[in-house]
Parts: C-alpha cells; sequence; structure tokens
C-alpha cells in the first residue's frame, strides 16, 4: 500500500499517526480523570437511598 510512495513520505506519515495516537491517548486520559474527579467525595449510601425513594 505504501511502496508505491517515497520513504520520506513514509516517514512524515508515520510521524504524524504517531502522533495523532498520542493526542487521542491524552485527550482519553484527561476526560476518564475528568469523570472520576471528586468521586471520594460522593456519598453513595445516600445517593442510593435518593434513588430508591424516587422509584
Amino acid at each position: 500500500m505504501f511502496d508505491s510512495l517515497s520513504e520520506e513520505i513514509q516517514l512524515i506519515l508515520m510521524v504524524v499517526g504517531i502522533a495523532i495516537l498520542f493526542i487521542a491517548v491524552s485527550w482519553n486520559t484527561k476526560r476518564n480523570k475528568n469523570k472520576l474527579y471528586g468521586r471520594k467525595k460522593r456519598n453513595f449510601k445516600k445517593n442510593y437511598f435518593d434513588k430508591k425513594k424516587k422509584q
């Protein structure tokens, strides 16, 4: 597939691909940290009983 491209272009595409993967992993890590932020402060027992009352 990439045999028709020169070695320089292949190297550039490889670097760009690795950069895109790095950005995707960094973004996902940041998103996961934001989702879990403050988890230790939550009162799961209170939340459970509040949800149970609503049903």
